[in-house]
């Protein structure tokens, strides 16, 4: 191919030929998602460094192990082995045969430092904030969304041991369950940051290694359990400032109360006696004795549908600046937080881990969360370019286009027609708009009937199924006589 393009007999074809050199080139394991994510990473991330891990020359280096685990998590139940033939589909055109064995792949995946993961996380949020410039619409100030959620995994000695089983589950019954919390962008719907831990670990207790991750000037949004003093107290002082949902345990007397408006008041939350698992004695004493903070009531009431009463407390004392109904439809979007973990669990498949050890599975959940965050990214172009909302732009579609359009853009012969394509993926997006359902019920319920099958009460290899037990009953067989 290289005589041909040099060759001044055929002058017509050099154009064409370059063009095919570059595609072979580029055909690469995953070659579709770092040709779209790799915008949301920095350029030294993954690198092969002088020395140290990441310094010798192998055949799965950092980087295309990177963006082969990345592709695996972007296809639902993809095994390791299929990664290994698409490395392998690829380098046959360079006649480089590799082993069969994906336990090479497997070893590289261990290799990527937990660090880097992160990093990249970080890197990828800002970077659909930055697309998503307009932030939340009415809010000059950046809100932060946080809640907990739980995800399984294979069950192996070593998940047992750190992640254990839910509480009431029988030795080699369960599965084990891994509990994260994490901290949402509200503007781009991007995902800042996560932290793990043991399935019954106390979500306040895991968040607080999430407060430095805050800004000066955010607003954090979250559901009841975050109405609590020690966190109206504790925030503030970092200069943030708190909307969330009154606490079942607070006992509110409005009587004394100042009254801002209908259904505002301003009161006084005291110190209480006992100290929270997650603040120390010197940082509990540091808090002020007495705090004040705004209580709003919100009333949503839809036609045909039960009319619900949520208290609201929150450290927005100005009512000038922050106007109470401004605040109660903030709180109605913590929602789209529900919704970021229905598209990561379900459509995505991050139910439940594959990973058959702890650090793997950390591993493989920050690389959902990244995959989830360039998804997000490419959403908020769309918007952003056609100048349309972005909860108008369906995540499940969005998937969808990408696995369709990202391997057609990696055989575009000229940069003009990648553009086009490109051009022309954002259109869809936002042509493939979700529907406006306002007041649309969800109900949390399944059409399919299980299979009537026993369940697992003893450890695998000592169960013994009963014939009886979980089968249909026996229908009525006609009476023949023959004599």
């Amino acid at each position: 191919m290289y005589r041909l393009m040099n060759t001044p007999l055929f002058p017509a074809w050099r154009s064409a030929l370059a063009a095919r050199g570059r595609r072979v080139r580029q055909l690469q394991c995953a070659a579709e998602v770092e040709n779209e994510f790799a915008r949301f990473l920095p350029a030294h991330l993954l690198q092969r460094t002088t020395e140290g891990a990441g310094s010798r020359e192998r055949l799965y280096s950092r980087q295309r192990t990177f963006w082969c685990f990345l592709w695996q998590v972007m296809q639902p139940q993809t095994s390791c082995r299929a990664v290994v033939r698409q490395v392998q589909a690829t380098e046959e055109t360079a006649r480089v045969l590799i082993d069969e064995s994906s336990s090479a792949y497997c070893q590289a995946r261990a290799r990527l430092p937990l660090e880097v993961l992160n990093t990249a996380l970080e890197h990828s949020a800002r970077c659909v904030d930055r697309v998503a410039a307009t932030g939340v619409p009415g809010w000059s100030r950046p809100v932060k969304a946080v809640d907990a959620t739980s995800v399984q995994m294979p069950d192996t000695q070593a998940n047992r041991h750190r992640y254990h089983y839910p509480t009431g589950q029988k030795p080699g019954c369960g599965i084990p369950v891994l509990r994260a919390v994490a901290l949402f962008s509200l503007a781009g719907g991007a995902l800042h940051d996560v932290v793990t831990d043991a399935c019954y670990t106390a979500e306040l207790v895991m968040f607080k290694s999430l407060w430095p991750r805050l800004q000066r000037g955010d607003i954090l949004l979250g559901d009841r359990a975050y109405g609590c003093f020690p966190l109206l107290a504790a925030l503030p002082l970092q200069g943030v400032d708190v909307v969330a949902r009154l606490h079942q345990g607070r006992q509110l007397d409005l009587r004394r109360a100042r009254k801002l408006g209908p259904d505002d008041w301003l009161t006084t939350f005291r110190r209480g006696y006992v100290i929270p698992p997650y603040l120390t004695a010197a940082a509990w004493r540091a808090l002020p004795q007495d705090i004040e903070v705004r209580i709003i009531r919100s009333v949503f009431a839809q036609p045909g549908f039960r009319t619900r009463t949520i208290w609201i407390v929150t450290t927005l004392t100005d009512a000038t600046a922050y106007p109470a109904k401004a605040i109660a439809e903030l709180y109605a979007q913590r929602w789209q937080l529900e919704l970021s973990f229905r598209d990561l669990k379900t459509t995505m498949g991050m139910e439940s881990l594959r990973c058959r050890t702890p650090d793997m599975v950390e591993k493989e959940l920050r690389m959902f969360l990244i995959a989830y965050n360039g998804l997000r990214g490419l959403m908020a172009e769309a918007a952003a370019t056609h100048q349309v909302s972005r909860l108008r732009i369906s995540f499940k579609g969005t998937v969808d286009a990408v696995r369709s359009f990202h391997p057609v853009m990696l055989r575009a012969r000229s940069s003009r027609t990648f553009n086009q394509l490109r051009a022309r993926l954002l259109s869809i997006l936002v042509a493939d708009a979700l529907p406006l359902r306002p007041g649309r019920c969800e109900p949390r319920a399944v059409k399919k009937r299980p299979k009537p099958y026993p369940l697992l009460t003893k450890r695998r290899r000592h169960f013994r199924e009963v014939p009886h037990r979980g089968a249909p009953k026996p229908r009525k067989r006609p009476q023949i006589i023959l004599t």
